[in-house]
């Protein structure tokens, strides 16, 4: 049998490790719920979803990979094989229609430079799901579960819609091809959405999209030079008084010479108050 060529553009880095697979399902906690797994490659992580969950959709953009899984799966029939890019697909109708429109999880080996835009695309979604349980790598683990004094845009990003916890690490040797640095297990709790309606109360005049907007246009501004302090950053980028700033956020209780990374997500919620 011809040998599988993983693809390097794919970020294919497949797991291979049965004792790591048993702790993602213990840990996703799928009994009877509906999962969305990303990227089942071979279907090793998806044949242990389908023996808990009560249905699973497989979601895979690698053509090479669909009629394999097709043909391991035929004959279970809580699970769909679904070939497309989770990034240009119509992610709400896809629940409608496997999950009619109920509770779901998301499961997920991703690579690298999809992992922002799958924690964005699901935690905006109109109908987000229960929790996501992700497999990245473990720099970006630590960047999404990071505190305040170490915080980033993808850390307020996530933090913001969701509890992050850091749950294991998984050694680069249990993938094949070995990739080159390590793994980690993270769960996103999606939160019954405090933050964005403490945003949301201040300003009525504004729609809710119109406040969240403005929230994440303020944190970009806030991250945008990182050497820079945060008085220089909004005050450059919002063209608003230094002076004004300054007052703000020493009437929130930081120095002058504070940085975007040492605020919190609520004092991000709270800065957005003050400055709209």
């Amino acid at each position: 049998m011809k040998k599988f060529r993983h693809k390097k553009s794919l970020g294919q880095n497949f797991l291979t490790n049965d004792s790591v697979i048993e702790k993602i399902i213990d840990v996703s906690g799928v009994e009877n719920t509906v999962v969305i797994e990303i990227g089942p490659g071979e279907g090793v992580l998806t044949d242990a979803l389908v023996n808990t969950a009560k249905k699973v959709i497989a979601i895979e953009l690698d053509d090479r990979l669909i009629p394999s899984l097709e043909n391991k799966f035929k004959d279970i029939d809580n699970v769909e094989i679904v070939h497309g890019d989770i990034l240009h697909m119509n992610v709400q109708e896809l629940i409608n229609q496997y999950a009619n429109g109920g509770e779901y999880k998301v499961v997920a080996n991703i690579p690298y430079y999809i992992t922002a835009p799958i924690i964005r695309l699901f935690l905006e979604l109109s109908q987000s799901p229960e929790e996501i349980v992700l497999m990245v790598q473990k720099e970006v683990a630590e960047r999404l579960t990071a505190e305040p004094g170490a915080m980033s845009v993808l850390a307020v990003s996530a933090q913001y819609y969701a509890d992050v916890e850091y749950l294991f690490t998984v050694p680069k040797e249990d993938f094949d091809p070995v990739p080159k640095v390590d793994s980690a297990i993270i769960k996103l709790k999606v939160k019954s959405q405090p933050a964005r309606n403490s945003v949301h109360s201040v300003a009525g005049r504004k729609s809710k999209v119109d406040e969240v907007k403005e929230f994440f246009r303020i944190v970009k501004i806030g991250f945008s030079a990182k050497r820079k302090t945060l008085v220089n950053n909004l005050a450059n980028g919002l063209q608003r008084d230094k002076q004004e700033i300054e007052s703000i956020l020493v009437e929130q209780g930081f120095e002058k010479s504070v940085r975007a990374q040492e605020l919190s997500v609520d004092d991000w919620v709270q800065l957005t108050h003050k400055l709209s």
